[in-house]
């Protein structure tokens, strides 16, 4: 049976037309029925708090369809058109995934394509055995899952190295750093560090240009709207000066912290350690999870996380349909 005789068999003929669809750019103002409805199924990919939305909105030139209970999300890149995975309750995902496959053949004129698929969803969808899909791991986006009593107390031998480099922070700046909780009016202090950091990494030619100019415009975008959009900031202040900050949101559904920007001066050893520690000790003491997002496929990031112990991985998968 496949996706179209499963709805069928499920809700009748009763999925809206496509043309019903209005797909607009997303504003703060709906940040918060956003979280809603993305909380509405298990998931704990980072994509499941609106936080990523909001951030990487320019770069992917986002647009959302939303309605009581749904949540639909188009993004292009060079390939073209693709979308997020519906967010919706489990009952109802059947009959978004197919309004969004028709509105990618009437409207789009193109097959359906779905990036950073959570695999739960494919599961209650049947994905994995429909042959007019081809599910492919997207390996190098896998996001990295931590216990988050681990990262909070770094306790036994296997965080040994992490102790030592946050206990040497902790002697060489005493009396002189301090961590913050940061707000709406620190943005000052967040978009000039990020200012800095955009020009280090460009002229050490790490990460693409227009890359690291989306993600600082769509941080100090979500800064200037943080009574909207809910989220956490931290950060580490040495001699009352920015050296390193965090932000993060918390699936409640998952009991999970998603940690989706970490930036730091990288000639302090041991201030990434101290941020992200302390950052789970001040903003996320009842977690039990902890979403460090993907490594990109990028080796030294990949050491990174790996280097914290991860207890697994969030697995995201590439959807396309075969034909139309």
């Amino acid at each position: 049976m496949n996706m179209a005789e499963k709805l069928e068999k499920q809700n009748g003929p009763q999925t809206p037309s496509p043309r019903t669809i209005a797909f607009h750019k997303p504003n703060f103002e709906e940040a918060a029925e956003l979280s809603k409805i993305y909380a509405l199924r298990n998931n704990k990919t980072c994509d499941s708090t609106v936080l990523d939305t909001y951030i990487w909105k320019g770069l992917y030139n986002t647009e959302i369809y939303l309605e009581d209970g749904a949540a639909l999300i188009l993004m292009k890149d060079e390939k073209g058109y693709f979308a997020a995975m519906p967010y919706c309750s489990d009952e109802d995902l059947p009959k978004y995934f197919e309004l969004l496959r028709q509105y990618f053949h009437e409207e789009l004129k193109s097959p359906l394509r779905i990036d950073l698929a959570d695999e739960d969803a494919l599961k209650v969808l049947g994905l994995f055995d429909d042959p007019e899909y081809a599910v492919e791991e997207e390996t190098d986006l896998k996001d990295y899952l931590y216990d988050a009593e681990e990262l909070r107390t770094l306790a036994g031998k296997k965080f040994q190295k992490k102790r030592n480099l946050v206990n040497k922070f902790m002697k060489e700046y005493e009396g002189r750093w301090e961590y913050k909780t940061m707000c709406c009016v620190d943005e000052y202090f967040l978009e000039e560090f990020m200012k800095k950091w955009v020009e280090n990494r460009i002229a050490e030619g790490a990460e693409s240009e227009d890359t690291l100019i989306a993600e600082k415009n769509g941080i100090v975008d979500v800064l200037r709207n943080c009574d909207k959009v809910t989220f956490r900031v931290g950060g580490i202040f040495i001699d009352e000066m920015l050296e390193a900050f965090t932000i993060g949101s918390y699936n409640s559904r998952e009991k999970m912290a998603v940690i989706s920007v970490e930036k730091g001066n990288s000639e302090i050893p041991g201030i990434y350690q101290v941020i992200n520690q302390q950052f789970l000790l001040n903003a996320f003491e009842d977690a039990e999870l902890v979403n460090r997002e993907d490594d990109m496929g990028l080796e030294g990031l990949r050491q990174a996380k790996e280097s914290y112990n991860q207890i697994g991985y969030a697995r995201k998968y590439r959807v396309c349909e075969k034909s139309i």
